[in-house]
């Protein structure tokens, strides 16, 4: 394995050299933290690409056989490095990309009733054996090769993130934001989730909705996303070029599912949401309230529940633990609830398995969580695409880290989206829940209304 030091330590000033340039990929620990915040990443020219476009899997744009979650974890497997000492970073080559919320449905064979009009991809990864990797903590960097003949590839890309070519941010034109769902309505699809949960047909369910603007001709969508960045820095921040149809800029907080290569598991189910405020009385108060709210600690308890049973599909029996419930976590706009779940993988089995038995993350649906499932495609009136669904770095050594796609924006050829919600549990009041949502948007919002230029 080769590692080429590099000088640049901002992997979102250095990623300008490549932005623009399709299967371009950011993993950004924008808000960095020495337990799930500590190392970035950027990869760029993939040895092969996979895509997913309604159940079927599409290698380099051609059509193959086979589920798309078997030929992503054929491919791990084809490209694997040989054993030999670890790298400087966690992850040292392999896929890089997304999976959406569509994709996971179909797992539960679920089918969605809203129509895909843009044609995006449900799941879009990059494959790549040179990556630049970033250490937070000890303030250094690096461009690795994971095998031999990723050598010249992996001396081109620290070139590139060294040349000091990178060329300023384009605009962000206006472009105003319309609701998919006006309150009112939003209000009543809300009183239906709780007449189904007093209905006995479920305990919980995360309704969403969507913010819709045109795309303004001429955005530069990494300059979008480093507003976002700026308004809303994250752990599991992200900006991913998945060719033509789709980009994706995030400023996710919450981990979906860590796995190291020796099979240990970490899940970090986020449920409860309080507003950040300037004054300090007033934001600590906000955190206060939130740690001692009944109803957030309930609907934080149901979601570690689903996942303890999530993990345990195909983890070591009795591996399954919880050492954190209802911890306070506090981000740039937000305060939350997060909980930690850790569980030890099954022998034989791997980050794929894992993925399948887990998606779409339990935080986002609802439990149980396969009728949850099937009430949100009743009452949202729109496919999830990238939202809800998971970024994530699968490695060749067998390791795994990822988020969940919330505080997003999708960026396609002739839109910008966002989207949020919330879990609507028993004791929800929907014009509260109407209230959390808009927290939870405001920096998506912001982050194209305030870059106006």
């Amino acid at each position: 394995m080769l590692a080429i030091p590099l000088s640049c330590a901002d992997p979102a000033e250095a990623f300008r050299a490549l932005s623009g340039q399709p299967w371009s990929m950011l993993l950004d620990s924008a808000a960095a933290h020495p337990a799930h915040g500590r190392y970035s990443y950027i990869a760029a020219e993939p040895v092969r690409t996979l895509e997913s476009l309604d159940g079927r899997a599409y290698l380099d744009g051609r059509p193959v056989d086979g589920d798309p979650f078997a030929v992503l974890a054929e491919e791990l497997a084809r490209h694997a490095r040989p054993e030999g000492p670890p790298g400087p970073a966690p992850f040292c080559g392999g896929a890089v990309g997304f999976i959406g919320y569509e994709a996971g449905l179909r797992l539960e064979r679920i089918r969605s009733r809203h129509a895909n009009p843009g044609g995006q991809p449900e799941m879009a990864f990059g494959f790549y054996d040179a990556v630049a990797a970033f250490d937070h903590a000890e303030r250094r960097a690096w461009v690795i090769a994971a095998r031999p003949e990723a050598e010249a590839r992996a001396r081109a890309l620290a070139a590139r993130l060294e040349g000091g070519g990178a060329s300023p941010l384009g605009p962000i034109p206006a472009a105003p934001w319309r609701s998919e769902l006006e309150r009112d309505d939003y209000l009543a699809r809300v009183e239906r989730v709780l007449e189904y949960i007093r209905a006995g047909d479920i305990y919980q369910a995360n309704f969403t909705q969507r913010f819709l603007a045109d795309r303004p001709a001429g955005l530069d969508t990494y300059a979008l996303y480093r507003r976002l960045r700026a308004i809303s820095p994250a752990p599991f921040a992200a900006y991913l070029d998945c060719g033509p149809r789709l980009c994706i800029a995030s400023a996710s907080p919450e981990r979906f599912i860590r796995l190291s290569a020796t099979g240990e598991v970490e899940t970090r189910p986020i449920k409860g949401t309080r507003p950040r405020y300037a004054d300090p009385a007033a934001d600590a108060a906000a955190a206060a309230e939130l740690v001692a709210s009944v109803k957030d600690r309930a609907e934080n308890l149901m979601i570690t529940d689903l996942l303890r049973n999530d993990l345990g599909r195909v983890s070591r029996v009795g591996s399954v633990r919880v050492p954190t419930l209802y911890g306070l976590e506090s981000f740039a706009s937000v305060h939350h609830l997060v909980s930690v779940v850790t569980a030890r993988l099954r022998p034989g089995l791997g980050a794929v398995d894992l993925l399948r038995a887990a998606l779409p993350g339990g935080s986002i649906t609802g439990a149980p969580k396969i009728r949850a499932m099937q009430i949100i495609d009743e009452l949202e009136v729109a496919r999830r695409g990238a939202y809800c669904g998971s970024v994530a770095w699968l490695g060749f050594d067998g390791a795994m880290d990822s988020s969940i796609v919330i505080r997003t924006l999708s960026i396609t050829p002739d839109a910008v989206i966002a989207q949020a919600g919330g879990g609507i549990v028993a004791d929800s009041d929907p014009a509260d829940e109407h209230e959390e949502m808009m927290v939870k948007i405001r920096a998506q919002l912001r982050a194209l209304e305030e870059a106006l230029g």
